[in-house]
């Protein structure tokens, strides 16, 4: 009896309500991701408890070159979901699951290598932020436990992004909770039960990443998404969605280059600086996660529109994406505003961490109003076949929206330095939206925009030869 035949993705976001669509993509997703980094503020959170500053300074530390890494997975992802997205779209879906396939191995790799590379340059990149003492041992360790298994997170997003783009967004949601929850849980037990510390730290969160790769493969391949790569095809598929991975990934490196640079900014301040900003970094991702789950949740939308020539409902996903953006910052920025004091006494702030966070409780949050924009922008860019304008607004903010502003801010504190840090963000990100708009009303029906935004590929595989592959696969393990 024949293998019954894997279920054919729906390009369901071209029919519907666009502020529907935008607002259940970034909804599920935002739920994922702080799902993610609740877990993240909590580890932050017990580290505390331990009222070692060292230790919380490690995570500081730590936590910026983990960022580059996750930019580079993030990137990654991006890719493998705007390209699966657009064939989809397009009525392309054998074509789409090998795509998936190919890039999926090449990406484990990849993240492998850089993961190998980091733990071993660990103690060297650390010295280079400014890091030193029990501060840099503590953080070389927790970097050289989950470094090498950044494909774990690599393939969890990867296979997130694929199930977002047929609008499974409440699966990918529920396996990342499911990965958060296990996370949640070891926590405690191992930071603070057994005494281990960020090695407790670092052991949950590998644990964590495992179960989300695990999970997240069985059910893009329930959804007939992934296949056994054809060997023949991986280069060419590899090159395909790499046109759009590797400007993403160039654009996702920006933001944690420029951490790196206020990071070395805030160590000559002391500890207590790198730990008020470690405690910042740490809130943001959780305050704004509909903010930073809209690039690669409204990315599907806007591809499977593009693929299926509805270039209305393009531009009506991006107004609908800004006016969500500002509506998370503004509720966002009041519920911070009253809870400040209560911020700082669970983080046993005090000093200028205390200050920090004050300042941005205050002022310096409204600057997401700006970085909302640049993450829409961004999303426009990498789906509609301009990935290099995502490059060059995100580096741009990184380097001349940054490193300027946070050198003369130094001559007034670690304050001045975070809102140095902000300052850039509004003139890049109110440029990119406007760019962004420009890009959108230059698509006409008509003009064959999908053609010139991805290349022609090959001729696809057929479905029954793939599952005859993929259950040789499954047979021989």
């Amino acid at each position: 009896m024949g293998a019954e035949p894997a279920p054919r993705p729906q390009a369901k976001f071209c029919t519907g309500s666009i502020l529907r669509h935008v607002v259940v993509m970034a909804g599920t997703g935002a739920i994922g991701l702080m799902a993610v980094f609740v877990v993240d503020l909590l580890n932050l959170f017990y580290i505390a408890w331990l009222g070692n500053p060292a230790l919380t300074a490690a995570i500081g530390f730590s936590g910026v070159v983990s960022y580059v890494q996750i930019a580079v997975s993030i990137g990654l992802s991006i890719g493998i979901g705007a390209i699966s997205g657009r064939l989809i779209g397009a009525g392309r879906i054998e074509q789409a699951r090998r795509v998936a396939s190919s890039f999926g191995i090449v990406m484990m790799v990849l993240c492998l290598l850089i993961g190998l590379i980091t733990a071993w340059l660990a103690t060297s990149i650390l010295t280079l932020l400014g890091a030193g003492g029990e501060a840099a041992r503590q953080a070389a360790t927790f970097l050289e436990i989950i470094s090498p298994g950044l494909p774990l997170i690599a393939a969890g997003m990867g296979c997130s992004g694929l199930l977002r783009a047929i609008g499974a967004a409440r699966i990918s949601m529920n396996v990342t909770l499911l990965g958060a929850l296990i996370s949640a849980i070891l926590d405690p037990l191992l930071i603070i039960g057994l005494g281990l510390g960020l090695e407790g730290a670092a052991i949950s969160t590998l644990f964590s990443r495992g179960f989300v790769a695990f999970m997240g493969f069985h059910r893009a391949r329930q959804h007939g998404l992934l296949a056994w790569p054809i060997r023949t095809h991986v280069l060419t598929d590899t090159k395909l969605v790499g046109q759009v991975a590797m400007p993403a990934i160039l654009t996702n490196l920006a933001t944690p280059v420029s951490s790196i640079f206020v990071t070395h900014a805030m160590a000559g301040f002391g500890l207590a600086a790198i730990a008020g900003q470690a405690t910042i970094e740490r809130i943001v991702p959780v305050a704004f996660a509909l903010v930073f789950a809209l690039t690669g949740s409204v990315g599907p939308i806007m591809s499977q529109n593009l693929g299926a020539g509805r270039l209305e409902r393009v531009r009506a996903t991006l107004v609908a994406s800004l006016w969500l953006v500002a509506g998370c910052v503004a509720l966002t920025w009041a519920i911070l505003f009253l809870t400040q004091d209560m911020v700082i006494r669970a983080f046993s702030a005090q000093g200028t961490a205390a200050m920090l966070i004050h300042l941005f409780c205050n002022w310096t949050i409204a600057g997401y109003v700006f970085i909302g924009m640049l993450f829409v922008a961004n999303a426009a860019f990498n789906n509609l076949g301009f990935p290099l304008y995502s490059a060059l607004f995100n580096w741009g903010r990184a380097t001349l929206g940054t490193i300027p502003f946070v050198w003369f801010g130094m001559k007034f504190g670690p304050g001045g330095v975070q809102v140095g840090q902000v300052l850039g963000s509004v003139l890049f990100g109110s440029c990119a939206v406007m760019t962004a708009f420009t890009v959108v009303r230059r698509l006409h029906p008509g003009d064959r925009a999908t053609e010139h935004a991805m290349p022609v590929i090959p001729p696809p595989q057929t479905g029954e030869a793939g599952l005859i592959e993929l259950d040789e696969l499954d047979h021989s393990t």
